[in-house]
């Protein structure tokens, strides 16, 4: 018996790094796979498949963009055509455009917020829609929807200022649907993993930090694999955590505050710029 037995996944950006072991942790793990990733010249998504499939699961491939409208209603409609119902949504998918503010262009702000925060937000709504639909017919529901976000955005990091404000946006976007699709039985969380893909190999400062260790007999706390069983107990049936987000490497799960108001100054009447001047040191300025 497997932890995700009967549940039908899709997963996103699951043709390589991190999706690609999502996918197969999730398959060995009893779920139907739809492993989503834009085609090429080649399919990622059909050679995930194919693993899956030699392994004795059951998984199909889908090429469609998550980040059109039209597409992210297709993505939904495959999972419940291939497999009868659809459980549990992984959104994975995303690049990366680095440069420091001063140089960066429209198109790397936009092509980043684009397909991080658009690729979240359009999956999610149509599976949102079809499990509210679900919902109101009278049939029980325990989905579960599990984003993406990162450190840069939550933490920051210069140089990722398009990917940083992405990816936050996608930490208030799961707090919020959490919030929104409890009523009908719908789960929301994220992770912000860290964990050796093409974007972090890429990532100037990271390169050589996230290579594999040369002793094989070491642990490796950047392998990929190792963010994958916190999404699948994410995933599970009957996980009770929603609107969380968890930062996850190696061996090590840590949760993540949202923004929380600490030391306060407060009078019964406005402030002044010249009272502000003299007690703005007590919140730390």
């Amino acid at each position: 018996m497997g932890a995700l037995d009967g549940r039908v996944a899709i997963i996103t950006g699951a043709g390589r790094g991190i999706g690609r072991e999502h996918a197969l942790l999730f398959a060995a793990e009893g779920a139907k796979v739809v492993v989503n990733d834009l085609k090429g010249d080649t399919s990622p998504a059909e050679e995930v498949v194919a693993e899956i499939t030699a392994a004795g699961g059951e998984a199909v491939a889908s090429s469609e963009d998550i980040t059109s409208w039209a597409g992210g209603q297709r993505l939904i409609e495959e999972a419940v055509e291939a497999f009868g119902d659809l459980h549990v949504l992984v959104n994975n998918a995303g690049i990366l455009r680095d440069r420091v503010l001063v140089n960066m262009s429209e198109d790397e702000w936009d092509s980043v917020v684009h397909v991080h925060l658009k690729g979240h937000f359009v999956p999610t709504r149509h599976a949102a829609a079809y499990w509210r639909q679900q919902s109101k017919s009278g049939q029980e529901v325990q989905a579960a929807v599990i984003n993406t976000t990162s450190t840069s955005g939550l933490l920051g990091n210069p140089g990722q200022t398009n990917y940083g404000a992405a990816k936050a946006g996608i930490a208030a976007f799961t707090v919020i649907a959490a919030q929104e699709l409890s009523r009908y039985g719908v789960r929301v969380n994220a992770i912000a993993p860290a964990a050796r893909t093409r974007m972090t190999e890429s990532t100037p400062g990271l390169s050589d930090i996230v290579r594999a260790p040369s002793d094989e007999a070491q642990f490796d706390v950047w392998d990929p694999a190792n963010v994958s069983p916190l999404v699948a107990y994410l995933a599970t049936r009957d996980c009770p955590a929603t609107g969380r987000v968890f930062f996850v490497q190696g061996g090590t799960i840590r949760n993540f505050e949202n923004w929380k108001m600490t030391d306060t100054l407060e009078k019964s009447a406005r402030w002044t710029v010249a009272e502000l001047e003299s007690e703005m040191s007590r919140l730390g300025v």
